[in-house]
This record gives structure tokens, sequence and C-alpha cells, in this order.
């Protein structure tokens, strides 16, 4: 006898693990794990839907107690069974429970009605129709009347239906006259919620591809042609026009009768993706995102099950588009820290993709400027195969970089944000009717409130994080959402000395605003995005040249394309570079490679002024030139020195509780038992210790880092720990997450 273990419902948090059912014989040869199938299940025993997760042949319970499945439903599930069975990789891959894999992947079906347009038929002969209607005129009924003569008077032969109810007097009565008589009848059929926007399927335009774009088509297309197709990078400086590869490969796949995905890291980034997308493929494309109702969510994925769109564009979500035959993953700007998972299981994107595609038989595209070196030390290995797209699109020159030595302009007095050839450039800029773009990575008016006579800051009592100074005289924690009052004093000392480290992008707008009283400025920041839209209204009057300047934090800075922007400013270079992540250098190097690229993509070649504080700085050096080489080889060297990724593996494991000293004991634990169990193996531990913010919501968090050179040894003390969790109860109130790098 063979047993199936079946995950009921994914929606509701009580049902979070498998019942055991007995797999009928005429299934026997059938069944397998990520199948979908009907079960009964409670006391009534209902038919329900439900996710083979587990097959075997020994019972967890007599028998005679064990119900029998019902049926596996049919072969139009045969999408959903294969992201079941992509869930099952990632809860292995990446440790969480199957519930947590399963949401990942499969959409929970909230209550979600289609949306229909219903309208009123002729139901019988127009010739007879015109004869009803010459006795109703002879009669009391009106309303029948006009409607029956509206419906003959139309070229289809029918009305809608709601326009006949507001408009013509359809009553109820009236309706149900007509239907009972059998003269009328009233046809309903389903329509979707548009997800794109009228404004972006306006353009229709079709670029050539240079010599350089098709060299680059021709060896991914030899790539393809191999037995076992490599999952292909495509490295690209900035402006070399790597989304017209993408869209002549996906035209391929498409002509083939098969679908694609386009990966971007950012919401911002939908706006102008899909409408180049839309010129090229029509209504083929669709898009997901969280800004979507449920509603246009519940539609999108309908008609990607169908086959009724062929491109579905979004972050990181839309990888588990339900595509019955998928072709081809595009991921665009790969290196992006958002492709990566922050909620369990915290998968990453590139690998989640690349599993999906071998399974499915479907091939892999990356793309970047300034490739992560994960993606780019496995092209160095031979595991991805490297494409280079070396200069940009009609051989436009890169950008003029400057970098501004902060410290040097303290010295000669200037104590503005604003830099003095900073403010120079973006004169010139305004006085040409060109625009500019001023990048800061970080949002609101201030970083933080502290006290200049003893240094205490404002922290929130919730989270161990300072607080954030906003226009209206508010501080907010960014964390939690607590908020109060500025206070006049120190509550520590009482000293007035209390202010704010000013150098958020609400500061800068009003610096540009008293500097260049006639510019027309726009900013874009997590502030100026919150409501649905707020992203095209802004990137679609920045295009338009509704604005000169545009001021934003890293989201304006990643893909976007502005030929009339000649100027980009770099507020404080290293912001970013002070984190506390060894990946800081990696992430200002790719910023500010991103930014500068944003400079001069039109026919006038642009400038960039990259403001810092530290200009000898090997990220800033290789960014203001565009040298990725340079960059890798140097950012490689500290990575090997340090065993860091992708020198080394590193699994972090994070553990959270509301009570302290449990935690503490709890992660104190962990650590003893990896230490015996993999004593003088080849691994290094790190900790644990307090987490970079150390509470949160009154939650505490502490980390540990397990390092080895081989992936498979940290999955397997991933394993062992979860077993060793589950026989000790005092980790029940421990929340545990595997995090891997």
């Amino acid at each position: 006898m063979i047993y199936a273990d079946v995950i009921i419902d994914i929606s509701h948090e009580k049902l979070d693990r498998s019942f055991q059912y007995k797999v009928p014989e005429r299934l026997q040869g059938e069944i397998r794990v990520g199948m979908v199938v009907t079960v009964p299940f409670g006391n009534r025993n209902s038919m329900r839907k439900g996710y083979v997760v587990g097959l075997s042949s020994t019972p967890s319970f007599p028998p005679e107690r064990i119900k029998e499945i019902g049926d596996l439903r049919s072969s139009e599930d045969t999408t959903e069974a294969r992201l079941i069975s992509l869930a099952a990789w990632l809860k292995e891959q990446y440790g969480s429970t199957m519930i947590q894999a399963l949401k990942t992947v499969l959409p929970i079906q909230e209550t979600v009605r289609a949306k229909e347009k219903r309208r009123i038929c002729l139901n019988i002969e127009e010739t007879e129709g015109w004869r009803s209607l010459e006795e109703l005129e002879n009669t009391r009924y009106k309303a029948r009347a006009r409607l029956l003569r509206s419906v003959l008077e139309s070229p289809d032969k029918s009305v809608d239906y709601t326009d006949a109810v507001k408009n013509m007097g359809a009553s109820p009565s009236v309706l149900k006259y007509f239907t009972e008589q059998g003269i009328l009848s009233i046809k309903s059929s389903e329509i979707y919620r548009n997800a794109v926007s009228p404004e972006m399927e306006s353009e229709k335009e079709r670029f050539s591809l240079t010599p350089l774009q098709k060299n680059a088509v021709e060896e991914i297309r030899e790539e393809w042609r191999r037995e076992k197709p490599r999952p292909v990078l495509l490295r690209g400086v900035t402006g070399s026009g790597k989304t017209q590869v993408y869209m002549e490969l996906i035209e391929e796949v498409v002509s083939k009768g098969k679908q694609a995905i386009v990966l971007i890291p950012e919401i911002a980034l939908t706006y102008q993706t899909v409408r180049r997308f839309y010129g090229r493929f029509g209504n083929q494309v669709s898009v997901l995102n969280s800004r979507l109702s449920q509603g246009e969510r519940y539609d999108q994925f309908k008609r990607a099950k169908r086959g009724e769109c062929k491109i579905m564009v979004g972050p990181r979500s839309a990888l588990f588009t339900p595509f019955p035959n998928l072709g081809l993953i595009i991921i665009d700007e790969e290196h992006e820290p958002t492709y990566k998972s922050e909620n369990t299981p915290r998968y990453h994107a590139r690998e989640t993709a690349v599993h999906r595609a071998e399974t499915e038989g479907a091939y892999v595209v990356m793309g970047s400027a300034t490739p992560s070196l994960e993606a780019y030390s496995r092209a160095e290995k031979g595991e991805y195969f490297l494409v280079n797209l070396n200069a940009r699109y009609e051989a436009r020159p890169l950008p003029e970089v400057s970098i501004v030595d902060l410290r040097e302009e303290l010295k000669a007095g200037n104590r503005s944000i604003l830099s003095r050839s900073l403010s120079e450039e973006i004169s010139a800029c305004l006085e040409k009717g060109e625009q500019a773009m001023l990048f800061l990575n970080r949002r609101g008016y201030a970083g933080f409130v502290s006290c200049r006579s003893c240094g205490h800051v404002m922290k929130c009592p919730h989270c161990d994080v300072s607080l954030s100074e906003h226009n209206n005289g508010r501080l907010i924690c960014h964390y939690c959402g607590y908020e109060t009052q500025k206070p006049e004093i120190c509550p520590v000392c009482s000293s007035p000395y209390i202010g704010g480290f000013k150098a958020g992008t609400q500061q800068i707008e009003q610096i540009i605003h008293k500097n260049f009283p006639n510019a027309r400025v726009l900013r874009m920041d997590y502030d100026t995005t919150r409501s649905k839209g707020s992203y095209e209204q802004i990137l679609k009057a920045f295009s338009e040249h509704e604005a000169d300047i545009l001021i934003g934090t890293q989201m304006i800075v990643k893909g976007h394309d502005f030929p009339s922007v000649t100027l980009v400013g770099v507020i404080a270079a290293d912001m970013s570079l002070n984190a506390s992540d060894y990946r800081c250098a990696e992430r200002t190097f790719q910023l500010l490679t991103q930014a500068v690229g944003r400079s001069g993509r039109g026919v006038r070649r642009g400038k960039a002024i990259i403001q810092t504080y530290h200009p000898e700085h090997y990220s800033i050096q290789a960014a203001s030139c565009q040298d990725y080489e340079a960059f890798y080889q140097e950012e490689m060297s500290y990575r090997i020195l340090l065993d860091y990724p992708p020198a080394s593996h590193m699994l972090a494991i994070l553990g959270a509780c509301e009570e302290e000293e449990r935690l503490l004991k709890g992660m104190y634990y962990i650590g003893q038992f990896v230490k015996k169990a993999y004593h003088g193996d080849g691994l290094h531990m790190i900790g644990p210790a307090s987490a970079p913010v150390g509470k949160v919501k009154d939650v505490y968090k502490q980390v540990l880092y397990l390092k080895h050179e081989d992936y498979h040894t940290l999955v397997n003390i991933k394993d062992k720990i979860e077993k060793y969790m589950e026989i000790n109860s005092g980790f029940r109130k421990i929340y545990i997450q595997f995090d891997f790098a």
C-alpha cells in the first residue's frame, strides 16, 4: 500500500501540516509528489482540494483510520503541480515549512469574483421581434417597448445590461417578462481587469539592433543549441541596449508557442519596462506587482495559466507565474538585492529561476552592467555563459565623471549639501533646457536627531534604531511606524541644542527650490510613491519634460532611460559604504555605476558628479570610470582573504523571540550543537551575536554565521538543526530563519 502526505489548504495557518491518505490501487501508477488531488476532509468528509507533498509505504496511523484519496485533478493542473514541486525544492534548499513554501509559489485563493460583462440579447427571429414591439407599443407597457426597440435597433441586436437598467428603465419585472416569454435573454461573458494602464499601450516602436547587439543575440542562440544550455549572463555597460536583446530573444521563444517571464528589481521600473515591451508585443504582455488589486492579480494569473498572455513583467514574485509552457526567464539588473526574499523561505530569485528553468526545459538570461560577484564568479568558472556588450547603443559616449571631495568643500567654507561644481552644473543644465537627476541613498527629511551637548540619540522605544525627522516635525520609526513629536530640549541633559542630520530627499528638494527658484522639481522616494499609480505619474511627468530635476532614492537610478538627462549628481556617494554588511563596497560600486549610467543616454553627452568623503576608495574610483573588471579583482581579493561569498558559502541562522533570555540560550545551544557535530570539518562559525537591528517591535533578534566551502554541507547542517529543534521543546517560542549566501 502507498500512502500520500497531503496539504489541504494553504490559506489557513491551522492546517499548516500534512495529512496522510491511502492511494487507491487505480492511482498508484500515476500519483507523484506535486500533484493536485481531491480528498475527504473533516467530520462530514466533504471533498477538498489538496497538494501531494510526500509518498511513503509506511502508515503514520493504524491503516483502518486512514482515509482514501478521491481522485487526481484533471491535466489542466499540471502547471500547478510543477509549482508545488518547486515549493518542495524551496523548502529543502532554504529551510521553511511546506506551507510557507506553497504560499510563496501559489497565490492564496481569496474570494475574488470574476469580472463579468452582461448584455441583453434578442432571443427570437428579428421579424418576430418587430411584431412583438408593435404589439407592445399599443399597450401601456412603455418601458418594455423602449427596451425591445433599443435591442432591435442595435447593430448586434443586444444592449449593455447596466446601461439598460440605468437609462432604459429595465426593471427586474421588465426583464422577467422578456426572459419568461423567451423574447430576450441575458448573456454573461468574463472580462479581465486590465493591469496595464492605457498610456502604456500607446507607444508602438521597434528598434533595429546594432552589430554588437546582433552578435550578442547570436552568441546566446548558439549556447541554446547545446545539449545542456547554461544560464546566460549578459554583461553590458549602462545604455548598451540590453533590453533590445531581451526582446529579440523573447520574440524567438514566443514564436515557438512558449511564454516568457521578465523579472525587474523594482516596481518603479514597471512603467518604462512595460511601455517598451508593450510597444513591441502589444497585449501579449501583462504585469504583476504588489500594487495591483486582488482582482487584477487574480485575472493576470488566470490569463497566464490559460496561456492567453505570453509575457509577464514584474518583480521577484512574478517568477512563480503559472505559465503552462515556459520558455524563457529574463532577470534584468541581476545584481539587485531585491531579488533576495526577506521572508521565509529566504530564496534568491537567481537560483530559483535556474532551478525552475531546468525542470521545465526553459532558458535563463541574466543582465547587468554590474553583475553580482556570485554570478560573475560562476561565469568565470564556466557555470554560466558570459556575453559582453562593451559599448553604448549607437556608440554613444559614456558620461564625463567628476569626483568631488567633500572634505575639501568644507575647508573652502562650503557647508551646503551641494558642492560648488554640482551647483554650477545644475545652473548650466537648466540654462540649456536639459534635465538633471539628483540621487541620495536615504529617505525622509533627516537621518537622525541627536543632542549636540551629550550625544543622546532619539530612538524608537520598540526597535533598536534611531527615529527619522520628517518635514512636519514628527519623528518616525521606519521599522514599526512609531511616531512622536520632535522634542524642544534633550530628554537626558535638557540642552536646547538638539537637531537632525539633515540629508534627506525632502531637505535636498527644499535646497534646490531655494537655490534654483525657477526649476521645476519632482521627488521620488518611499513617501511620494505610496499610492497606486504614483510611480507612473512621476516617471511619466519627468519623461514628458514636465520637470527639470528629479530627486530621489535608489529607485531613480535603476534601469530608467531618459534621453534628456545630461547631468546626474550623487549627493553622498559613501552613505552605503559604511553599512554593517560585507557587501557594502559592492553595493556602493553598483549604485554609483547605475547612477552615472542614467546620464547622457540621448544624443548629447552627459556629465556625472560624485560627492564623497572617501574619493580614494576603490569602489568609487572604479565606478567613476565604469571599470567592472578592476572592481571585481580588488573586491574578490578581500572576499578570499576574509572567507566571504562567493569565495566561500555562508549560512546565517536568524533567531527571534519576545523573551531575550530564552533567545540567548537557544542560539547558544544551536552554536554548541553545530560545534560538536562539525568540529574540525572546515567550518567557520561567527557568533551568536545581536543582529544589526537587535530589537524590532519588542522582539529580540540574534544571528549566527556559518561559513564553509561546500554549499551542500551547509544545507546538511540546516537539516540537522531543524531536527534538533523539533525534539527540543524550548525552541517552540523561538522563530528561526535560515539565510544562505
